[in-house]
């Protein structure tokens, strides 16, 4: 059975009143496992901490085991300070601090899971008088790192609204008042970014808000955001939401990629969100925020002035890419993967002593020597479609040409599902030269006859977009005689997210790549579709905007009715599968390969 959870805004500390209103909701649709409070918890006035102190002092029970992130207002400090001297609070708990019976307090930032959810949190403010109340860099950065864990978020609690969530909402949906930014926080939405989590619970704002679901960037569920109104409010806003949600690791792939009606693109503007910011003034002070390791006092490894970024040494990627101003070094990541103290690599020492539990020796008989090298040395260093890289996943290769090669992807949607891939590190395929062009088109044909003659046709794909590295050219047989279907079926799925795709025919395939070339914009981005009858359909990117990356596998999956593949990570076979299905596609591809 799914869990049964409250969701409260702030509660202000009038704790008599919230907990009256959950006891009746209870007798009517409950019981509830848990109660989850976001926004301030503790009184904003003195008037109310005779009743606040009777719960935390234990004369009168909470009736419900309760969960609160706000950690801010009157007492706050005095109460918080003496819970976390408790010896039973002592260690490393996310799971939430107990403050008395069946209260517990969510401290900085954290991850653990509530009757099988898995619940990310993020509590306090950006700014606070206060030294409780506030969350520090280090909780921002410690979540960032949660967030690269396995397995999807269920909720994700944050006291402030992310800046720009009513972005592509309807209008008619949005509470007066919501775009008064003194309760959002861009902060929380470059984070929701990360977390990508199934909800998104907040107070502050003072009114009642759920917004239509929205898609999430390279993964295919949506997110739900709930904005939840202060307990006792004037206008009798809703302050209590029940929730039943099924936990993401009892769902099937295809449950948890279901998308409901109304779902829209990503909301969030990120650069708009942080110009407007007044609590981020400029991208200096952001940058030694988000990126809080300065190597330039390192004692070794590395020469004076250099900074890693963080992000990428402890999770191998980097949500910025290219437009980061700090180092991505693939030598760094590797001896952290290795288990080496991640001081060590980027301080240069580490001042944690005996009780620190990682490697304090580089692995392999090597350190970490970083040399100048040219830009392109360094990414074809670290891109995993670069021949050159270390990274680059040789078995799946079917075929390699003077500028291009084709190989199976990690977690093909079909087993004959190919990408076509230029040598060169280049962010997509409509920046070519004639003559490059010319043999990416006899790969194109090559492909069109294999699967021909197999009975199905090739449908074309590319996500033209600064999130992509290096281009790869998608390419899936689709049965011919579902291929007519391609056209509708594309149009409505864009249509479902808030988009309308260009929709060209052309007699000849290469007039329609000289038609993407003259439509692509390097300062916006592009996906198109070329299809088999020679249609290609385009949607040019709006400026910021999150296109959802999945877009054309999750279409791809629906017409072939294999839903559960759409996402490449349910797809995962061993080594030895994907040697064997590379060295299969070879043979078959062999008198249509225009190198062999």
């Amino acid at each position: 059975m799914a869990p049964r959870i409250l969701l409260c805004g702030d509660p202000l500390g009038r704790l008599n009143q919230l907990f009256k209103r959950v006891q009746s909701v209870s007798k009517s649709a409950g019981p509830f496992d848990a109660l989850i409070c976001v926004g301030q918890f503790f009184p904003d006035t003195p008037e109310l901490l005779d009743e606040f102190l009777d719960y935390v002092e234990g004369r009168t029970q909470v009736p419900i085991p309760t969960y609160f992130t706000g950690d801010y207002g009157v007492v706050a400090p005095k109460i918080l300070s003496t819970t976390s001297k408790k010896a039973e609070n002592q260690g490393f708990k996310m799971d939430g601090l107990e403050v008395c019976h069946n209260l517990f307090w969510l401290r900085g930032s954290g991850k653990f899971t509530l009757h099988g959810l898995s619940v990310a949190y993020l509590s306090g403010r950006q700014s606070s008088d206060s030294q409780f109340g506030k969350y520090s860099q280090d909780d921002v950065d410690a979540l960032r790192a949660l967030a690269e864990d396995s397995g999807v978020v269920d909720l994700f609690l944050t006291n402030e609204w992310p800046a720009g969530v009513t972005n592509r909402a309807a209008v008619s949906d949005i509470p007066v008042g919501v775009s008064d930014s003194s309760c959002s926080d861009s902060t929380v939405s470059e984070l929701v970014m990360e977390v990508k989590p199934r909800y998104h619970i907040a107070g502050s704002m003072g009114v009642f808000y759920a917004r239509e679901p929205y898609l999430n960037a390279e993964s295919t569920h949506v997110t739900r955001f709930i904005g939840l109104a202060q307990v006792g409010n004037k206008n009798k806003q809703k302050f209590l939401h029940a929730l039943s949600p099924t936990p993401t690791s009892t769902m099937s792939p295809a449950e948890l990629s279901a998308k409901p009606p109304k779902t829209t693109l990503w909301p969030y503007n990120l650069q708009e969100g942080a110009a407007e910011s007044k609590k981020r003034p400029n991208d200096s002070e952001s940058d030694s925020q988000y990126w809080r390791y300065d190597v330039s006092k390192r004692q070794k490894n590395g020469s004076q002035g250099e900074k890693l970024c963080f992000k990428f040494v402890c999770s191998g990627s980097c949500p910025r890419g290219e437009d980061c101003h700090f180092q991505h070094n693939a030598e760094a990541r590797e001896q952290c993967r290795r288990g080496v103290c991640l001081d060590l690599i980027i301080k240069g020492k580490c001042e944690k002593g005996p009780e620190c539990s990682y490697k304090h020796e580089f692995q392999d008989e090597s350190s970490i020597q970083r040399k100048p090298r040219s830009e392109n040395a360094n990414r074809s260093k670290e891109c995993w479609f670069c021949l050159s890289s270390p990274s680059v996943e040789s078995h799946l290769i079917v075929s390699v040409g003077e500028s291009f090669y084709c190989a199976l992807p990690k977690g093909s949607l079909v087993e004959d599902h190919i990408l076509i891939i230029p040598i060169e590190h280049l962010p997509n395929t409509l920046v070519l030269s004639p003559e490059v062009e010319s043999e990416l088109s006899r790969y194109q044909n090559g492909l069109r006859n294999c699967y021909k003659s197999q009975g199905n046709d090739a449908v074309f794909f590319e996500l033209v977009s600064k999130r992509v590295s290096h281009a790869n050219l998608q390419v899936v047989p689709v049965p011919s005689s579902r291929a007519r279907l391609l056209p509708n079926i594309f149009s409505l799925a864009a249509e479902k997210l808030g988009f309308k795709l260009v929709t060209k025919k052309f007699i000849d395939s290469t007039d329609g790549r000289k038609y993407l070339q003259k439509e692509y914009n390097a300062a916006l981005g592009l996906f198109y579709v070329e299809l088999p009858d020679g249609t290609v359909l385009s949607h040019t990117l709006e400026e910021n905007e999150v296109f959802p990356a999945q877009f054309g596998r999750e279409v791809l999956a629906g017409l072939l009715k294999i839903p559960d593949r759409a996402d490449w990570r349910n797809c995962k076979i061993s080594q030895e599968e994907e040697a064997k299905l590379a060295e299969d596609f070879k043979k078959q591809f062999q008198e249509f390969d225009p190198c062999q």
